[in-house]
């Protein structure tokens, strides 16, 4: 079959639509890219992941600050257990944070995290962290949520890594819609609270 070529108004319209599709397709595309850029090189902040602790710990200290926010709306409180500590280079951290749900139902939620400066962000690596996994709170509950880190000694070769001396590691935690098993739990309880009234 022999498609017609296309002239005029017919031809812009396909031109335009096809130029659409493209962007939109790019447009998808460009967040799990932007997101392997970042996991890769640390841009943005964005830290390393490893399974175990560095083999070299040097002497040259680096001071690393907790900071702690909650996504508008998320109702829980949440919070550095210590302010900040100090660490050698390719020393393994363990720091915790606290989180606290005072409200009358269980809330899920999840951490999303940066390190300041960028710089640093490729070389700050996470061995255990709660921000790997979704979190749920009952009510009323309290929780200590521990993260083991180091700063891998290849920052002190980096141009810009050389000159840092603070690393001020960031969480913040946004609600998330219950696991299925926590909804189902939640729906029967209710159900069964409204037919006792």
């Amino acid at each position: 079959m022999i498609f017609p070529r296309l002239q005029g108004p017919k031809r812009t319209l396909v031109q335009l639509v096809g130029v659409v599709v493209t962007m939109a397709s790019l447009s998808f595309a460009a967040v799990p890219f932007y997101d392997w850029f970042c996991r890769v090189t640390g841009f943005g902040g964005t830290t390393s992941v490893a399974e175990t602790g560095s083999d070299v710990i040097l002497d040259r200290t680096v001071k690393v600050r907790f900071d702690a926010s909650l996504e508008q709306g998320m109702p829980w409180q949440f919070r550095p257990v210590v302010p900040s500590m100090e660490i050698r280079i390719g020393e393994t951290g363990l720091a915790f944070y606290e989180a606290h749900n005072p409200t009358d139902r269980p809330v899920a939620g999840t951490a999303s995290f940066n390190v300041f400066p960028y710089a640093a962000g490729g070389y700050f690596t996470k061995i255990e962290c709660f921000c790997f996994t979704e979190q749920v709170l009952q009510p009323g509950e309290t929780v200590q949520m521990p993260v083991s880190f180091y700063v891998d000694p290849a920052m002190v070769e980096d141009i810009e890594g050389k000159f840092v001396q603070e690393i001020v590691l960031s969480y913040t935690f946004h609600e998330t819609p219950l696991p299925e098993e926590q909804a189902a739990l939640e729906t029967t309880a209710a159900d069964n609270a409204s037919a006792v009234n």
